[in-house]
């Protein structure tokens, strides 16, 4: 038995008892319609152990390799952020991350994670303007939000109190 892969088309077999989704893979998707859904909050606050630091060490390395081949390939460039910030690797973490900005100027979650990684670089100021940024494209998961540990040092700045009474406005108005 053989399926088709979405992207490339080769053929590649598969046994029989397995079952298996080309619906969920298929990369020829627009990717703004799927990326608002699917994209990922970072979070760094787990320590990785040796095993995990070695499987992370060899998905970076793979997305690395999709985004030289491909440097507009939102997908990786977003996966490649997540991998750099749970390796502990902030500062290349947040060159994907204004990448993905200035591809996605318009994405309320890539604007969250470059706050995320502005944060986690201790440059609260950029922090602060991207997560009013992310809050005004449309992100409303304050309740993460409030408890993100990526964000902990920008709640504790004092830019943080404008966003929080933003943030009070907006819960407090009916939907």
């Amino acid at each position: 038995m053989f399926a088709r892969a979405a992207a490339g088309g080769e053929l590649f077999p598969i046994a029989a008892e397995e079952s298996f989704t080309v619906a969920s893979l298929d990369l020829r998707r627009p990717l703004r319609k799927t990326l608002r859904v699917s994209m990922p909050q970072k979070n760094s606050q787990k320590k990785p152990r040796p095993a995990d630091v070695r499987e992370l060490d060899t998905k970076i390395e793979f997305m690395a390799g999709l985004v030289r081949r491909d440097p507009d390939y939102v997908d990786a460039l977003q996966l490649l952020g997540d991998h750099y910030t749970q390796r502990g690797l902030f500062n290349e973490g947040l060159k994907v991350d204004e990448r993905l900005a200035s591809l996605e100027p318009e994405n309320s979650l890539v604007f969250y994670n470059l706050a995320c990684s502005y944060s986690l670089t201790e440059q609260m100021e950029h922090a602060a303007a991207a997560l009013e940024k992310a809050i005004a494209l449309g992100y409303s998961d304050f309740t993460w939000l409030a408890k993100d540990p990526d964000l902990k040092k920008l709640r504790a700045h004092p830019a943080f109190a404008e966003i929080k009474s933003r943030i009070n406005e907006l819960k407090s108005k009916p939907r």
